[in-house]
């Protein structure tokens, strides 16, 4: 666990027990390539936090870029984040992941800390660098400086959130001690996941960070990552995002998908509860599937409850 002035509602719910929890990435149709229907999308919602999945993950994909060949979900990360909100009790919200180098850091704490005030401190944030080439610049930034960015950016964040009329300077601006930002979050400051590498050292990220998220990885890969991460950063928590495509035969052996896996749901129990071996602390789940409901239903029966 890292400092408790960052362990909000959102961060205990994913991190203070005993074992792996599971979370859902959205948008939770499936419809990743336009605008899906919210209406949808917020009755799914309800429903994963109804059969006991811990967290709903949000994208954050400021314009659409069609050879990349995902819109994130097209809804801003804010909006989206505070209307799932408004429609669940405890469940956690996160970011996978807030790009910092194309938002300015007022604006992010400004809002990342209203959602955190309108959820009762359910936030927890990703963070990264960015990986859409043309988004850069649309923006007018140099992506030559990406990890110069993440950094002040997460200092600035940190400033922002835990002082009052602060003062500081970095090339996206300063404040003199006249201005303060608010709302203020619901802890001391937020917690921030640096995502993959973020064009930072691991030092860096088990230093600066509340944990690491990270993509799908080989088992083998994994562990000697985990183990890297123990050395670096104690307990702080390793997340990871893996794709999940359910087989209609519950005891189909496993196929690669692109950061994930198709398989039944017997070789997915088996999965999880290594990952959970491995000390693995969080995994969002990237459901494809035709009927998204049932397949989120299914998994919370074959494999989450049996964790």
């Amino acid at each position: 666990m890292t400092d408790t002035d960052h362990a909000n509602a959102g961060y205990r719910r994913l991190f203070d027990g005993p074992g792996l929890s599971i979370g859902l990435g959205l948008p939770l149709t499936g419809v990743r390539e336009s605008t899906p229907a919210i209406e949808a999308e917020i009755r799914l919602a309800e429903r994963a936090e109804a059969v006991g999945f811990d967290a709903l993950w949000a994208r954050d994909v400021p314009t659409y870029w069609p050879r990349f060949g995902d819109a994130g979900g097209a809804f801003d990360t804010w909006p989206l984040l505070s209307h799932v909100a408004a429609h669940t009790e405890s469940i956690a919200l996160g970011t996978s992941s807030v790009v910092l180098p194309l938002r300015h850091p007022i604006h992010i704490a400004k809002a990342a800390a209203t959602v955190d005030r309108l959820s009762g401190g359910r936030l927890v944030l990703g963070i990264a660098s960015g990986d859409r080439d043309p988004e850069y610049p649309a923006f007018g930034v140099d992506p030559d400086n990406r990890g110069e960015s993440v950094r002040e950016s997460v200092e600035a964040l940190r400033v922002l959130w835990s002082e009052s009329f602060p003062t500081i300077e970095g090339s996206w601006g300063r404040l003199e001690g006249d201005l303060d930002v608010l709302p203020k979050p619901t802890t001391e400051t937020l917690p921030l996941l640096p995502t993959g590498n973020a064009r930072q050292s691991t030092e860096w990220i088990a230093r600066h960070g509340d944990g690491w998220l990270f993509y799908h990885l080989p088992e083998s890969t994994l562990e000697s990552y985990l183990e890297t991460w123990r050395d670096l950063a104690g307990e702080k928590p390793f997340v990871i995002a893996v794709k999940v495509a359910l087989a209609d035969d519950p005891t189909a052996d496993a196929e690669p998908l692109h950061l994930g896996h198709r398989a039944g749901v017997e070789w997915f129990r088996r999965y999880f509860r290594r990952l959970e071996e491995y000390g693995l602390d969080h995994v969002i789940v990237g459901l494809e599937a035709d009927d998204p409901e049932r397949a989120m239903e299914t998994f919370a029966t074959e494999v989450l409850d049996r964790l």
